[in-house]
């Protein structure tokens, strides 16, 4: 199982899972349907399924494009809102494309429809993948646009904090460098953050993606996973994992925020080149 990772839009990772025996192919969170077929093609795969982990426009935007150059490609996700779908996917159910076995896990918070994605081959002794969208982060956790901090503590110790613990973290977003200042903010004195930051500063750079993570990383610097340990109680004031988690994510929604976007539109007409006439010199 071979996952390239591809940067796409604004901060946003969509990837293509390659089954090596077959050369078919799963994408995930296929935003931009150009440039993945490019991939493919140079691949020589031949994509068979997309798994969406959400219907936010940046995860889901190409699926309708992507399902009329691609006859008979699947599509997958939890949330009737997600264009082009054609199998709707239940929490623990088990999909196969080859050697490739996929766990769905039903994540609600972000969206009420979130849905994570953990791969890995039978008989493998690489490590198992989670392709987490907007739940899990490198160092961080995904807003609680439409779930409750209930929902998103059940999401992050009892569904992907029981992963096994060498499986790779691949995020929907690179936010990595903003998470982990965050994460000093809350736990000045983690040495592990210091050193996360420091490498992940260095990945920004130098333009290379930070993903993945592993789960085991993840719980020794996300505070989202360590909202039982007594630093992030003393510095959220709480005591509870659950109101801990919940001051935690009002801290981090104020937390330097980044300027305002562009609209979402304005940015898909400059990738589109539409605004091109109006910018050329006379």
């Amino acid at each position: 199982m071979k996952v390239k990772v591809i940067s796409v839009l604004e901060d946003n990772y969509m990837y293509l899972v390659i089954e090596e025996s077959t050369r078919d192919a799963i994408a995930v969170d296929a935003a931009v349907p150009k440039r993945l077929l490019e991939i493919v093609r140079r691949e020589e795969v031949v994509l068979r399924a997309v798994l969406t982990t959400h219907h936010h426009w940046d995860h889901a935007r190409g699926n309708e494009e992507l399902a009329r150059l691609c006859p008979g490609l699947r599509v997958y996700g939890a949330d009737e809102r997600i264009g082009a779908l054609t199998h709707k996917v239940t929490h623990e159910q088990e999909l196969t494309f080859g050697a490739i076995r996929v766990r769905c896990l039903f994540t609600p918070c972000h969206t009420s429809g979130h849905m994570c994605y953990f791969m890995w081959e039978d008989g493998s002794l690489d490590a198992p993948a989670l392709f987490s969208g907007d739940t899990l982060f490198v160092g961080g956790c995904g807003k609680f646009f439409e779930g409750t901090a209930e929902q998103m503590y059940t999401n992050l110790t009892q569904i992907l904090g029981a992963l096994p613990k060498e499986t790779k973290v691949f995020c929907g977003h690179e936010c990595t460098v903003r998470n982990l200042k965050f994460a000093l903010k809350v736990e000045p004195e983690n040495e592990i953050v210091k050193k996360k930051l420091a490498w992940a500063k260095q990945r920004d750079d130098e333009d290379l993606p930070t993903v993945p993570s592993t789960l085991q990383e993840e719980f020794l610097y996300n505070p989202f996973l360590r909202v039982t340990e007594e630093p992030l109680q003393k510095f959220t004031g709480k005591t509870d994992p659950v109101e801990v988690l919940r001051t935690l994510r009002t801290e981090k929604d104020n937390f330097k925020k980044p300027k305002e976007r562009p609209n979402p539109q304005a940015m898909l007409a400059f990738d589109w080149g539409l605004f091109s006439p109006f910018l050329e010199k006379k």
